[in-house]
C-alpha cells in the first residue's frame, strides 16, 4: 500500500496520539494508588502524581467513579506535605500521615 506522501505526518501524528493515550491508560492501570510508597510519591511528576492521588481517593471512596476536583487537590497537598516529611520513605501514601513523621512505620 502506498501513501500519499502529503497524509504521512497526518498518520505520524495520528499514531503519536494513540501511543500517547495508551500510555496514560496502562499508567493508570498500573498505578498503585494508595499503596505508592512516599518515595516514589515525591519522584513522579505531576501528571503522574495526579493519577496516583485520583486513584487513592477513588480507594479510599470505594467507587471507581472520578473524585471532584477539590477532593484530588486537598489530598494532592496533604500527601506532598506529609510525604516530604516522612520518616520512613517506604511508608504507603495511604499511611502517610503526622505521627509518620515522628514514628517510624
Amino acid at each position: 500500500m502506498q501513501t500519499i506522501p502529503a497524509a504521512r505526518p497526518a498518520l505520524a501524528a495520528a499514531a503519536l496520539a494513540l501511543a500517547l493515550t495508551a500510555c496514560t491508560d496502562v499508567e493508570r492501570f498500573l498505578n498503585q494508588g494508595g499503596d505508592t510508597p512516599c518515595s516514589e510519591y515525591v519522584r513522579q511528576d505531576q501528571d503522574t502524581k495526579r493519577i496516583t492521588i485520583t486513584k487513592f481517593v477513588q480507594e479510599q471512596q470505594k467507587s471507581d467513579a472520578q473524585p471532584s476536583g477539590t477532593a484530588v487537590d486537598a489530598t494532592m497537598i496533604s500527601v506532598d506535605l506529609l510525604c516530604g516529611v516522612q520518616r520512613n520513605a517506604e511508608t504507603p501514601i495511604r499511611n502517610a500521615d503526622i505521627a509518620g513523621i515522628f514514628l517510624q512505620r
